[in-house]
Protein backbone atom coordinates (compact mmCIF):
# COMPACT_ATOMS: atom_id res chain seq x y z
CA UNK A 1 0.00 0.00 0.00
CA UNK A 2 1.55 3.28 -1.10
CA UNK A 3 1.29 6.74 0.39
CA UNK A 4 0.52 9.72 -1.82
CA UNK A 5 4.23 10.50 -1.91
CA UNK A 6 5.14 7.02 -3.10
CA UNK A 7 2.35 7.07 -5.71
CA UNK A 8 3.65 10.39 -7.02
CA UNK A 9 7.16 8.96 -7.26
CA UNK A 10 5.85 6.00 -9.22
CA UNK A 11 4.12 8.26 -11.73
CA UNK A 12 7.23 10.42 -12.16
CA UNK A 13 9.39 7.32 -12.60
CA UNK A 14 6.97 5.92 -15.18
CA UNK A 15 7.03 9.14 -17.22
CA UNK A 16 10.83 9.26 -17.08
CA UNK A 17 11.12 5.68 -18.25
CA UNK A 18 8.70 6.34 -21.09
CA UNK A 19 10.99 9.09 -22.34
CA UNK A 20 14.01 6.81 -22.19
CA UNK A 21 12.31 3.96 -24.06
CA UNK A 22 11.08 4.87 -27.54
CA UNK A 23 9.19 1.60 -27.77
CA UNK A 24 8.01 1.30 -24.25
CA UNK A 25 7.65 -2.30 -23.17
CA UNK A 26 5.20 -2.38 -20.22
CA UNK A 27 7.01 -5.39 -18.76
CA UNK A 28 10.30 -3.49 -18.70
CA UNK A 29 8.66 -0.43 -17.19
CA UNK A 30 6.93 -2.46 -14.50
CA UNK A 31 10.20 -4.20 -13.65
CA UNK A 32 11.93 -0.86 -13.09
CA UNK A 33 8.99 0.47 -11.10
CA UNK A 34 9.00 -2.59 -8.85
CA UNK A 35 12.73 -2.18 -8.28
CA UNK A 36 12.20 1.46 -7.37
CA UNK A 37 9.39 0.51 -5.02
CA UNK A 38 11.50 -2.19 -3.34
CA UNK A 39 14.40 0.22 -2.84
CA UNK A 40 12.07 2.80 -1.32
CA UNK A 41 10.65 0.23 1.07
CA UNK A 42 14.16 -0.84 2.05
CA UNK A 43 15.15 2.78 2.77
CA UNK A 44 12.02 3.33 4.86
CA UNK A 45 12.59 0.14 6.86
CA UNK A 46 16.23 1.08 7.44
CA UNK A 47 15.14 4.46 8.74
CA UNK A 48 12.69 2.74 11.09
CA UNK A 49 15.36 0.26 12.17
CA UNK A 50 17.87 2.91 13.28
CA UNK A 51 15.80 3.78 16.33
CA UNK A 52 15.43 0.14 17.36
CA UNK A 53 19.12 -0.58 16.78
CA UNK A 54 20.13 2.41 18.89
CA UNK A 55 17.98 1.20 21.78
CA UNK A 56 19.36 -2.34 21.37
CA UNK A 57 22.95 -1.07 21.56
CA UNK A 58 22.16 0.83 24.77
CA UNK A 59 20.51 -2.25 26.30
CA UNK A 60 23.50 -4.45 25.48
CA UNK A 61 25.76 -2.03 27.37
CA UNK A 62 23.34 -1.99 30.32
CA UNK A 63 23.13 -5.80 30.37
CA UNK A 64 26.91 -6.11 30.44
CA UNK A 65 27.31 -3.45 33.13
CA UNK A 66 24.61 -4.75 35.48
CA UNK A 67 25.15 -8.46 34.86
CA UNK A 68 28.85 -8.40 35.69
CA UNK A 69 28.41 -8.12 39.46
CA UNK A 70 24.76 -7.50 40.46
CA UNK A 71 24.08 -6.98 44.15
CA UNK A 72 21.31 -9.57 44.05
CA UNK A 73 23.65 -12.18 42.60
CA UNK A 74 23.92 -13.30 39.01
CA UNK A 75 21.29 -16.03 39.25
CA UNK A 76 18.64 -13.69 40.64
CA UNK A 77 19.57 -11.02 38.08
CA UNK A 78 19.35 -13.54 35.25
CA UNK A 79 15.95 -14.85 36.35
CA UNK A 80 14.53 -11.32 36.41
CA UNK A 81 16.06 -10.26 33.11
CA UNK A 82 15.67 -13.43 31.02
CA UNK A 83 12.08 -12.54 29.96
CA UNK A 84 13.48 -9.37 28.40
CA UNK A 85 16.19 -11.41 26.63
CA UNK A 86 13.57 -13.72 25.15
CA UNK A 87 11.30 -10.85 24.09
CA UNK A 88 14.14 -8.94 22.44
CA UNK A 89 15.31 -12.04 20.54
CA UNK A 90 11.78 -12.59 19.23
CA UNK A 91 11.61 -8.97 18.05
CA UNK A 92 14.98 -9.32 16.31
CA UNK A 93 14.13 -12.55 14.48
CA UNK A 94 10.70 -11.33 13.38
CA UNK A 95 11.78 -7.83 12.35
CA UNK A 96 12.32 -8.59 8.67
CA UNK A 97 8.89 -10.12 8.16
CA UNK A 98 6.94 -8.13 10.73
CA UNK A 99 8.58 -4.91 11.94
CA UNK A 100 6.70 -3.24 14.74
CA UNK A 101 6.28 0.46 15.35
CA UNK A 102 8.99 2.51 17.02
CA UNK A 103 6.53 3.10 19.85
CA UNK A 104 6.72 -0.62 20.62
CA UNK A 105 10.52 -0.65 20.65
CA UNK A 106 10.53 2.35 22.97
CA UNK A 107 8.05 0.60 25.28
CA UNK A 108 10.14 -2.58 25.32
CA UNK A 109 13.24 -0.52 26.13
CA UNK A 110 11.61 1.18 29.12
CA UNK A 111 10.09 -2.07 30.38
CA UNK A 112 13.48 -3.75 30.17
CA UNK A 113 15.05 -1.00 32.27
CA UNK A 114 12.49 -1.68 35.00
CA UNK A 115 13.30 -5.40 34.90
CA UNK A 116 17.06 -4.81 34.97
CA UNK A 117 16.84 -2.41 37.91
CA UNK A 118 14.75 -4.89 39.89
CA UNK A 119 17.05 -7.75 38.93
CA UNK A 120 20.18 -5.89 39.96
CA UNK A 121 19.00 -5.28 43.55
CA UNK A 122 16.02 -7.71 43.85
CA UNK A 123 12.62 -6.05 43.82
CA UNK A 124 12.34 -6.05 47.63
CA UNK A 125 15.65 -4.17 48.05
CA UNK A 126 15.67 -1.53 45.32
CA UNK A 127 16.92 1.85 46.61
CA UNK A 128 14.05 3.64 44.85
CA UNK A 129 11.46 1.48 46.57
CA UNK A 130 13.17 1.82 49.95
CA UNK A 131 13.32 5.60 49.54
CA UNK A 132 9.55 5.86 49.08
CA UNK A 133 9.00 3.27 51.80
CA UNK A 134 10.78 5.53 54.31
CA UNK A 135 9.40 8.76 52.87
CA UNK A 136 5.77 7.66 52.95
CA UNK A 137 6.11 5.33 55.97
CA UNK A 138 4.99 2.31 53.94
CA UNK A 139 4.93 -1.24 55.24
CA UNK A 140 6.98 -2.66 52.35
CA UNK A 141 9.12 -1.84 49.32
CA UNK A 142 6.59 -1.35 46.53
CA UNK A 143 8.95 -1.52 43.55
CA UNK A 144 7.52 -4.99 42.88
CA UNK A 145 4.15 -3.30 42.32
CA UNK A 146 5.74 -1.00 39.76
CA UNK A 147 7.13 -4.03 37.94
CA UNK A 148 3.74 -5.69 37.67
CA UNK A 149 2.03 -2.42 36.74
CA UNK A 150 4.57 -2.18 33.92
CA UNK A 151 3.69 -5.75 32.85
CA UNK A 152 0.39 -4.31 31.66
CA UNK A 153 1.41 -0.76 30.86
CA UNK A 154 3.98 -1.59 28.15
CA UNK A 155 3.10 -5.00 26.61
CA UNK A 156 -0.49 -3.90 25.96
CA UNK A 157 0.76 -1.96 22.94
CA UNK A 158 2.28 -5.11 21.43
CA UNK A 159 -0.99 -6.97 21.91
CA UNK A 160 -2.98 -4.14 20.36
CA UNK A 161 -0.66 -3.72 17.38
CA UNK A 162 -0.43 -7.42 16.54
CA UNK A 163 -4.20 -7.87 16.72
CA UNK A 164 -4.89 -4.82 14.57
CA UNK A 165 -2.30 -5.67 11.92
CA UNK A 166 -2.64 -9.45 11.82
CA UNK A 167 -6.35 -10.05 12.41
CA UNK A 168 -9.64 -8.63 11.13
CA UNK A 169 -10.68 -7.41 14.57
CA UNK A 170 -12.16 -3.92 14.64
CA UNK A 171 -11.75 -1.29 17.35
CA UNK A 172 -14.86 -1.82 19.42
CA UNK A 173 -15.75 -2.90 22.92
CA UNK A 174 -15.01 -6.56 22.22
CA UNK A 175 -11.58 -5.70 20.82
CA UNK A 176 -10.51 -3.97 24.02
CA UNK A 177 -12.08 -6.73 26.11
CA UNK A 178 -9.86 -9.21 24.25
CA UNK A 179 -6.78 -6.99 24.70
CA UNK A 180 -7.28 -6.62 28.44
CA UNK A 181 -8.12 -10.32 28.80
CA UNK A 182 -4.78 -11.20 27.18
CA UNK A 183 -3.01 -8.83 29.57
CA UNK A 184 -4.70 -10.53 32.53
CA UNK A 185 -3.79 -13.97 31.13
CA UNK A 186 -0.14 -12.92 30.79
CA UNK A 187 -0.13 -11.51 34.34
CA UNK A 188 -1.62 -14.73 35.71
CA UNK A 189 0.83 -16.89 33.78
CA UNK A 190 3.67 -14.72 35.07
CA UNK A 191 2.61 -15.59 38.63
CA UNK A 192 2.73 -19.28 37.71
CA UNK A 193 6.23 -18.83 36.25
CA UNK A 194 7.40 -17.13 39.45
CA UNK A 195 5.95 -19.98 41.52
CA UNK A 196 7.51 -22.73 39.38
CA UNK A 197 10.85 -20.93 39.25
CA UNK A 198 11.07 -20.46 43.01
CA UNK A 199 10.14 -24.11 43.64
CA UNK A 200 12.04 -25.96 40.92
CA UNK A 201 14.59 -23.82 39.07
CA UNK A 202 16.12 -21.73 41.84
CA UNK A 203 14.76 -22.56 45.31
CA UNK A 204 17.80 -20.90 46.86
CA UNK A 205 16.68 -17.45 45.70
CA UNK A 206 12.95 -18.17 45.83
CA UNK A 207 11.88 -15.49 48.31
CA UNK A 208 14.11 -12.84 46.75
CA UNK A 209 12.77 -13.71 43.30
CA UNK A 210 9.11 -13.71 44.36
CA UNK A 211 9.38 -10.50 46.37
CA UNK A 212 6.12 -11.14 48.25
CA UNK A 213 7.50 -9.60 51.45
CA UNK A 214 4.96 -11.52 53.53
CA UNK A 215 1.90 -10.26 51.63
CA UNK A 216 -0.54 -13.17 51.18
CA UNK A 217 -2.41 -11.17 48.51
CA UNK A 218 0.72 -10.33 46.53
CA UNK A 219 -0.22 -12.39 43.44
CA UNK A 220 -3.72 -10.90 43.38
CA UNK A 221 -2.39 -7.36 43.58
CA UNK A 222 0.13 -8.10 40.83
CA UNK A 223 -2.54 -9.30 38.39
CA UNK A 224 -4.85 -6.39 39.18
CA UNK A 225 -2.07 -3.84 38.72
CA UNK A 226 -1.16 -5.29 35.31
CA UNK A 227 -4.73 -4.76 34.09
CA UNK A 228 -4.88 -1.27 35.60
CA UNK A 229 -1.57 -0.44 33.91
CA UNK A 230 -2.92 -1.59 30.54
CA UNK A 231 -6.12 0.47 30.90
CA UNK A 232 -4.23 3.62 31.91
CA UNK A 233 -1.65 3.11 29.15
CA UNK A 234 -4.18 2.84 26.33
CA UNK A 235 -6.26 5.68 27.77
CA UNK A 236 -3.30 8.05 27.70
CA UNK A 237 -1.16 6.94 24.76
CA UNK A 238 -3.30 5.00 22.28
CA UNK A 239 -3.33 7.91 19.80
CA UNK A 240 0.47 8.26 19.96
CA UNK A 241 0.80 4.55 19.32
CA UNK A 242 -1.58 4.79 16.34
CA UNK A 243 0.54 7.54 14.78
CA UNK A 244 3.68 5.43 15.18
CA UNK A 245 1.89 2.39 13.74
CA UNK A 246 0.93 4.34 10.60
CA UNK A 247 4.57 5.08 9.87
CA UNK A 248 5.67 1.46 9.99
CA UNK A 249 2.73 0.21 7.91
CA UNK A 250 3.56 2.82 5.25
CA UNK A 251 7.21 1.79 5.25
CA UNK A 252 6.53 -1.95 5.15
Amino acid sequence: MFTLTNASRRRDAYKLLQKNFKKSDPRVLNKHLLQDSSMQKARNLLKQARFALTLLAILIIIFLATGYHPRAGRLSWFLEVVPAFIGILILIFTYKKFPLSNWIYGAVFLHTLILVYGGYYTYAQTPLGNYFKDLLDLSRNHYDRIGHFALGFFPVFIIKEVLLRKTKLQRDGWFYFIVFSIVLAIAAFWELIEWWTSLVVAPGVGQAYLGTQGDIWDAHWDMLLAVIGAIISLSLFSKKHDDSMKKVTQAA
